[in-house]
């Protein structure tokens, strides 16, 4: 059965890859992501209304609900926007990792937890793959004091902080809802933080000519690669298998460089295995 389940969570890191180069590939970031989005969000909603119309929840949960779609909103305009700004294979890694990296390092300084020898060493192995990719050490060796390089970077921590936020906030919303609906809810936020651009652009049309295949595929993709990560859940522990998602790290990684033939691909590669390594010491001896 972990064979099973660490097949189905290495399919569902790559197939998180594969959309997230679709969306880099993409003539206008925001409307591609509002369409694969949009389809999913349609077939959800009778789910959620039935549920908040049968088993109606407080105000605070309520508020917590909407709390999560405003976060996933500014998700949306967040990653359209780093897409645009960045390479694959510089972003895709820093957003996957900025969680595991600052859930921690908030433990350690708020919480008073302690971290294993393991632990320090993945967060070590983090660290030093971010500051690689952020293009510091590059511009330390050739003196120079550019922030252009850096851009892409702390957009991409940006993100990073969000899906921590959302992240937090939902573990919270699960008490009240389920996991589908909460999706939904989540769903919608997304759309809705998208549509004013969508609108603004008027270039749903061109979108849906130029890319209508690869639409509907990540439309598939983008929620099935949850969907096969909660069937690797039914056959092992969360803790031995949720840092290996993050293997789509170094898959997109991989697709930038082969595919999108993106420049610095051997710094790139070792840093995503630099990230990928720090994720799975922190997740499973840290």
């Amino acid at each position: 059965m972990i064979f099973l389940a660490t097949t189905l969570v290495i399919a569902s890191g790559l197939t998180h890859a594969i959309w997230s180069l679709f969306t880099k590939r993409s003539q206008d970031k925001g409307v591609f992501l509002w369409c694969i989005m949009a389809v999913a969000t349609v077939l959800l909603l009778p789910k959620l209304i039935i549920e908040l119309w049968t088993h109606p929840l407080s105000l605070s949960a309520y508020g917590l609900l909407l709390l999560s779609a405003a976060l996933q909103a500014v998700y949306a305009l967040l990653l359209a926007k780093t897409y645009s700004m960045g390479d694959l294979s510089q972003v895709y890694p820093i957003m996957r990792g900025t969680s595991t990296l600052l859930i921690p390092v908030l433990g350690v300084l708020f919480l008073h937890e302690t971290l294993s020898p393991w632990g320090w060493f993945g967060l070590l192995c983090m660290v030093s793959g971010f500051a690689a990719l952020s293009g510091l050490l590059t511009n330390m060796r050739k003196g120079a004091a550019s922030a252009a390089p850096l851009k892409p970077f702390l957009m991409a921590l940006c993100v990073g902080l969000c899906t921590t936020s959302y992240v937090l906030v939902d573990k919270l919303n699960l008490a009240h809802i389920s996991a589908v609906s909460l999706l939904e809810v989540t769903n919608i936020g997304f759309v809705a933080g998208l549509t004013p651009h969508l609108l603004r652009s008027g270039q749903l049309r061109t979108e849906w000519r130029l890319n209508r295949n690869i639409i509907m595929l990540g439309s598939i993709l983008n929620p099935g690669s949850y969907l096969l990560f909660l069937f690797a859940l039914s056959y092992a522990p969360l803790a031995h298998i949720s840092p290996l998602r993050e293997i789509g790290t170094f898959f997109a990684t991989i697709l930038g460089i082969v595919v999108l033939k993106e420049k610095q691909g051997t710094v790139r590669i070792v840093c995503s295995m630099l990230i990928v390594l720090g994720i799975i010491s922190i997740g499973v001896l840290g």
